[in-house]
C-alpha cells in the first residue's frame, strides 16, 4: 500500500529566506520547539545539515513510539527541496517500509513562496490498518510557526 498527504501555506517571505530556515539543521530545532508535546528531543548523529545526515528523534513519552532516526536523503539548495526518511524505529515498527518527509519551497514572486510539506510512505499489505496513523498535521503546525518566525525576521530586518 503507498500514499501520501500534503499541506501548503503561504509565506510573505522570498523564496531563499525561507530555505535559509529550512534547508539547514535550525529546522531541526523548529521542529523539535513546535512538537515538544510529541518530541523530546532532536540530536544529530552524524553530519552537517547535507544529504546523509542522520538525526535521532527521541519522542515523548506516551506517544506509543520510542524514537527513530531519519536520514536526510536530498538535500537541493538549487530547487530547495529536503528529504528525509525514517531509517529505524518509529513507523517502520509498525509494518511500513518508506516513511518520507518532504518540504518544498516554491517562488511564487519577489516577496512570496509556498511551503509544500509532504509525507510519502509505503506499508506492507497486512499492516494497511496502520495507514490511519499518518497525519499531516505536525508538518502543518510546525509550517504555520515557521511561517510566523520567517515573517518576524523580516520584519525585523524591514525596520533596522
Amino acid at each position: 500500500m503507498v500514499g501520501q498527504v500534503s499541506h501548503e501555506v503561504e509565506v510573505n517571505v522570498s523564496a531563499s529566506e525561507a530555505w535559509e530556515l529550512y534547508g539547514t539543521l535550525q529546522f531541526s530545532k523548529l521542529v523539535e520547539e513546535v512538537l515538544s508535546n510529541f518530541i523530546e528531543k532532536i540530536e544529530v548523529i552524524e553530519g552537517d545539515g547535507g544529504v546523509g545526515t542522520i538525526i535521532k528523534l527521541t519522542f515523548a513519552p506516551g506517544t506509543g513510539f520510542t524514537g527513530c532516526k531519519e536520514k536526510f536523503t536530498k538535500v537541493d539548495n538549487e530547487s530547495r527541496v529536503k528529504e528525509t526518511e525514517v531509517i529505524e524505529g518509529g513507523f517502520l515498527e509498525l509494518g511500513f517500509t518508506l516513511y518520507r518527509d518532504r518540504f518544498e519551497v516554491i517562488e511564487k514572486g519577489n516577496d512570496s513562496c509556498i511551503i509544500r510539506s509532504t509525507i510519502e510512505y509505503e506499508l506492507k499489505e497486512d499492516a494497511a490498518a496502520n495507514a490511519s496513523l499518518v497525519s499531516i498535521e505536525p508538518l502543518a503546525n510546525v509550517a504555520e510557526l515557521a511561517k510566523n518566525h520567517l515573517l518576524k525576521n523580516k520584519t525585523a530586518k524591514d525596520e533596522k
